[in-house]
């Protein structure tokens, strides 16, 4: 996943270098890469606000003016890091929904663990830094909203599929609502995690996982019929 992620930025930077020797390109690739690493770090150290291409740069141990050369701005540097980490996170899913062995309780209960593995390695910090950062930045905004779109999207997909497959459908909901619920649960549930909920008692991620549940309990109604 991160390697098809390095890919999408690499074919953003081959455009600049694509006239240089050979040798050349792929140490710039690398820079911007590890540019790319640095920042997720110093993100989920100091927070959006707390940020500086300064301290990204001797995070990567390079020049300050390669991040300038690279991303143009702290902006820029924000918007190439969400692209870089939302790849991951989309590809991840994409195979995911795309496993036709999986039923559709199976994979809410991967994408439970998926939940578990990112706020493990900072993922969720990192990306709820953005969301907030976004309330603020249009620019930043309208990257944020259609990258989430994109894993709304595959939800869809998946809740048409159980349209289809469960007897009764959906009940009340529409595909498109379920979208929207899955979307709000589980960036809610970062943002919750976040706020220390969980230390306070609140079972945040234990409340997505009786979803699954549900979801189990849908599909056996329907197998016996």
């Amino acid at each position: 996943m991160a390697r098809v992620a390095a890919k999408r930025l690499e074919k953003r930077l081959e455009k600049r270098f694509e006239k240089r020797p050979e040798r050349k390109i792929e140490k710039k690739l690398a820079t911007g890469t590890t540019l790319l690493e640095a920042a997720k770090k110093v993100l989920r150290q100091n927070g959006y606000a707390g940020l500086s291409t300064r301290d990204v740069a001797t995070a990567a141990g390079v020049p300050l003016s390669q991040i300038h050369y690279h991303f143009g701005s702290k902006q820029g540097l924000m918007l190439a890091l969400f692209e870089y980490l939302n790849a991951q996170l989309l590809d991840r899913q994409n195979a995911m929904f795309g496993d036709a062995s999986l039923r559709l309780s199976e994979q809410w209960d991967r994408a439970c663990d998926y939940l578990d593995d990112d706020i493990a390695s900072g993922y969720v910090r990192v990306l709820q830094e953005l969301i907030a950062a976004s309330w603020a930045d249009p620019a930043v905004a309208a990257v944020v909203r259609n990258a989430i779109m994109g894993w709304v999207d595959l939800v869809v997909g998946a809740a048409r599929k159980a349209q289809r497959e469960f007897v009764g459908g959906l009940g009340p909901f529409t595909p498109e609502e379920i979208g929207a619920f899955t979307a709000n649960a589980f960036i809610g549930a970062e943002s919750l995690y976040l706020l220390g909920f969980e230390r306070k008692g609140s079972p945040i991620r234990q409340a997505l996982r009786r979803v699954g549940d549900l979801v189990r309990s849908a599909e056996a109604s329907s197998s016996k019929r």
